[in-house]
């Protein structure tokens, strides 16, 4: 079987998982009617791929053949990439719960520790399988003694992501669970690169955004949070008002609360020139919001949900407010979030 067929057929599958190959890395792949996604479980598990192949649209940044020495040294602008702890912390320096924590500075324009330690790791594939409503993937990461994560984040925790595929879709279930004796701080996020327009046929003028964000958090000049709020600009009002505005009238590399509407947090691009609407579901649990988009100089953007404030556990504000979150002892944290693509009316 080619796995990597051609985009454009009209093609009705059944529902599969099977492991293949995406440009010679490994590759979980789902197939559901019209859709497939692929999973690279050892780079990072990121979902790399989910395209409906009747229409010929892939609705997240994947790389080409040629990009791919480019991904594996980059693999956080391409996919579904996980981060834990998402985005940029304070020299890598945080405490919480009495512990002291001390991450590698890995950006060293700013001085930070920036995207955590799993967007590259090899992820374990613990279940994959089909039945006659979906195709799915489970991955899991563990963290104890044993394993080298354990020297910077001092806990016995797991990371897991379910991914299944059906006629609805995708859905995305991820699932924090302390294995440990200690509270574990809870920093989850994913860096989702989306293509705008995913149409092959559109182009950047077709498509307008529309992100459920509350405020704009104020940054300093090393991309930290300052606690404070500062207005937006006009693009980015258009962005949060229900009618959507461009993702590249200027450039972003911002951050916002989350503010759900009617009970859900959510981006959504249209394609104005198809009438396609794609909708990323994130879940209310992500209280927080990154949105980049590179300059705003390539067809791509990155709505990135994410539990936590940046740099949370160093910014003077409620729990609540900065989404930061300690599990228990056996507490597990979890969310499910889906992308799926609606006819506008």
């Amino acid at each position: 079987m080619n796995l990597l067929h051609g985009l454009g057929a009209v093609i009705v599958m059944a529902n599969e998982a099977v492991i293949g190959s995406f440009y010679g890395e490994k590759a979980v792949w789902l197939r559901s009617g019209k859709y497939e996604a692929a999973l690279l479980p050892e780079i990072g598990a990121n979902l790399i791929a989910f395209r409906d192949v009747e229409a010929g649209y892939k609705f997240l940044r994947e790389p080409e053949e040629q990009e791919m020495d480019a991904f594996r040294e980059a693999p956080a602008v391409y996919g579904i990439p996980v981060l834990f702890p998402p985005n940029r912390y304070r020299d890598g320096k945080f405490e919480a719960a009495g512990i002291s924590y001390s991450l590698p500075v890995n950006e060293t324009a700013t001085g930070n520790h920036l995207h955590g330690f799993f967007y590259k790791a090899a992820w374990d594939v613990v279940d994959q399988g089909a039945n006659d409503q979906e195709s799915y993937v489970v991955v899991r990461y563990v963290v104890d003694e044993n394993d080298s994560v354990y020297s910077v984040l001092p806990h016995r925790f797991q990371i897991e992501i379910r991914y299944a595929l059906s006629a609805n879709g995708l859905a995305q279930t991820s699932t924090v669970t302390n294995n440990g004796d200690k509270q574990l701080p809870c920093l989850l996020g994913y860096h989702t690169a989306i293509n705008a327009p995913f149409a092959p046929e559109s182009s950047k003028a077709d498509v307008t955004a529309h992100v459920t964000t509350g405020v704009r958090w104020e940054l300093d000049e090393r991309m930290l949070p300052t606690g404070g709020t500062i207005p937006m600009t006009a693009a980015e009002e258009a962005m949060k008002s229900p009618q959507g505005g461009s993702p590249y009238a200027e450039s972003l590399d911002n951050h916002y609360s989350a503010a759900p509407v009617d009970g859900r947090n959510f981006a959504e691009v249209v394609d104005h020139r198809i009438g396609i609407k794609l909708v990323y579901d994130a879940g209310v649990n992500y209280k927080q919001w990154m949105i980049w988009n590179n300059g705003a100089s390539a067809g791509f953007f990155c709505p990135e949900p994410q539990i936590n404030l940046v740099d949370a556990p160093n910014v003077d504000l409620p729990d609540e407010t900065k989404g930061f979150v300690l599990l228990q002892p056996g507490e597990t944290w979890s969310e499910t979030s889906r992308l799926y693509t609606e006819k506008l009316a």
